[in-house]
């Protein structure tokens, strides 16, 4: 290990950072065995990168710890399919290219001794420069939502783009496929997609502030790998990064299940509803992690996780 007295980031020789290759993959559900095999073949790789630009933003701790007990992960396969319909999508969208088009171009730069790695989906060259595009297989839901993952990580593809190329980067979008559309919400629902295929614009940062958002990322998982190294306590997880729900006191008629307000203080409930008549009541929605609960796949050996189900 070695310290780099200009930025301040620890820099360890090895990093152990999760690759998915030796994660076992379960079939509790009897998918057919063709989808397995598929998953049992993974064509990703970060190639000679400390980290890509997901692992980048995801979670510092779910990184280290799926990299430490990476032999120990099962997934089933049942839980992979998505992922797997994306890839395909991807594959299909390749041959869609033109002229001016650049299609899953992977790009690598040094920054603060760590070598970081992204593969972008789309860059569309102009006289201007290049926007950006990459797709994402998703939800009604979150193609709804400002998702700030996907603002970060668009960001940094700006960034890893006009360090590596010189070329400025004009403009960023996702372009979501969105697997459980409906005709007819798209008519009847506000800000619903108009078509299952949507494209979204992202905010395009400065590159200061790029730059300083990939330079914190990078102290922030020295830090855990250096905790997890020396056999400290690994840092928290943030809500955003827990997906984390509050929990809230909703004012309802008694026996409806649609809430006439709901609050994120007991004493704001308790005051809208001595104004309301006694047919309506408070009912508490204890708030969760929906991520720590659901998705995480090292929670087993999270201790924060752990205290959070002990205190529950």
């Amino acid at each position: 290990m070695w310290y780099n007295l200009l930025t301040g980031v620890k820099k360890w020789s090895i990093l152990r950072f999760h690759s998915g290759e030796h994660m076992k993959i379960t079939n509790k559900f009897d998918i057919p065995q063709t989808f397995v095999n598929v998953l049992q073949r993974p064509t990703y790789s970060k190639g000679k990168a400390h980290l890509s630009v997901t692992q980048l933003i995801n979670s510092p701790k779910i990184v280290a710890l799926s990299a430490k007990f990476e032999e120990e992960l099962e997934q089933d396969a049942s839980e992979m399919v998505w992922s797997l319909f994306g890839s395909a999508v991807h594959n299909i969208l390749e041959r869609g290219k033109d002229d001016y088009h650049i299609v899953e171009q992977r790009l690598f730069t040094t920054f603060e001794g760590w070598t970081l790695s992204g593969a972008i989906d789309l860059q569309i060259l102009s006289d201007k420069g290049r926007s950006i595009r990459d797709y994402k297989v998703t939800s009604v839901w979150s193609a709804m939502q400002d998702k700030i993952e996907w603002e970060q990580q668009l960001n940094i593809y700006a960034w890893l783009v006009e360090k590596v190329t010189k070329d400025p980067v004009i403009d960023l979008g996702i372009v979501a496929i969105i697997r459980d559309w409906n005709r007819r919400d798209s008519l009847n629902r506000e800000g619903y997609p108009k078509a299952p295929i949507s494209e979204i614009p992202i905010r395009l940062w400065s590159m200061e502030e790029r730059e300083a958002y990939v330079s914190d990322r990078i102290k922030a998982h020295s830090d855990c790998e250096f905790a997890l190294e020396t056999g400290s306590a690994l840092p928290q997880c943030s809500s955003v990064e827990m997906w984390e729900r509050q929990t809230t006191w909703a004012v309802k008629k008694v026996g409806a299940s649609r809430a006439k307000s709901v609050h994120t203080v007991e004493s704001d409930a308790v005051e809208a509803l001595n104004k309301l008549s006694k047919d309506y009541e408070i009912e508490v929605r204890n708030g969760e992690r929906i991520r720590c609960a659901n998705f995480c796949p090292v929670n087993q050996y999270c201790a924060q996780w752990r205290d959070y189900c002990d205190s529950q």
